[in-house]
């Protein structure tokens, strides 16, 4: 994975920076694992706007992901690394033995023609998802659930990656990729390596249009806002709006919205660093 600067030919690739895509195999995705995907624009079924800032992009087409990887004791081959709209990391085209076909978060260096696979005491090599309590000590893991068959839902955007740190009867410690340490179940599973796509964090769009097309609309700042739509509105001249704060009024920068009383705070050992 690499990515290149261009040349300032025209205003909006002055300060651009580009994803080479080098690794990815195919520009033609599986048809069978497509699936329309439809765009709301923010709008309710009364045609009402709910959300604000939502609208326009270029049109998608959804890649169904295994997210789960419930194909257990059946060896896949890799046939393709492949771009995803709906997602920063690269995906994966598995055909498996049997003949079916699935989709995964591709980790970072799977190779075409690689062999992984999933379930109890397999090999902990790159791709192979298994459950923790299988995984070696300090072991760098991605795609992890956090309820046995629930499905993948922590480390999965580009370069993301979890550490296996310890195990404890039937709770194993794990290091998520935003600093926290958190106790979860040996039964989850996980896939072994980091999330392909590093490289993401680098990217520099280079003008708003590029945003646009992603579907979101231009955000206006709080503090040019009037009273009426914004607690951070009005004033005179250029009045900072006093402390920042959400449109309904919840501060921001430090004030903690977490329940005291919410019932997985027992499960987490160290709470993530955060900037002051």
């Amino acid at each position: 994975m690499s990515v290149k600067k261009l040349k300032p030919i025209t205003p909006g690739q002055r300060f651009r920076v580009v994803n080479e895509f080098d690794v990815l195999t195919t520009d033609k995705p599986e048809k069978s694992l497509l699936a329309p995907k439809k765009r709301s624009g923010g709008r309710n079924n009364s045609g009402k706007m709910t959300m604000r800032y939502l609208g326009g992009g270029h049109k998608k087409r959804y890649r169904i992901i295994d997210f789960k990887r419930n194909k257990h004791g059946i060896p896949a081959t890799v046939k393709t690394i492949e771009y995803d709209p709906n997602r920063t990391a690269f995906i994966a085209l598995l055909a498996f033995a049997d003949g079916e076909k699935r989709y995964i978060v591709a980790p970072s260096g799977l190779k075409v023609g690689q062999k992984v696979i999933t379930g109890e005491k397999v090999a902990p090599d790159l791709g192979n998802a298994m459950p923790l309590a299988d995984i070696p000590l300090g072991t760098v893991i991605s795609c992890i659930e956090l309820h046995p068959g629930q499905g993948a839902v922590l480390a999965r955007s580009a370069g993301a990656f979890a550490q296996l740190m310890a195990r404890d009867g039937k709770f194993a410690t794990v290091k998520l990729p935003s600093g926290e340490t958190r106790l979860i179940l040996v039964t989850c599973a996980a896939t072994i390596g980091a999330v392909s796509n590093s490289d993401h964090q680098l990217i520099v769009s280079g003008k708003a249009g590029r945003t646009r097309w992603l579907g979101r609309r231009p955000r206006t700042n709080p503090v040019r806002m009037n009273p009426v739509d914004h607690p951070m509105g009005g004033g005179e001249g250029r009045a900072s709006g006093g402390h920042p704060r959400s449109r309904n009024g919840i501060p921001a920068k430090g004030y903690r919205t977490r329940s005291k009383t919410k019932p997985s705070n027992k499960y987490i050992v160290e709470r993530r660093k955060t900037k002051r």
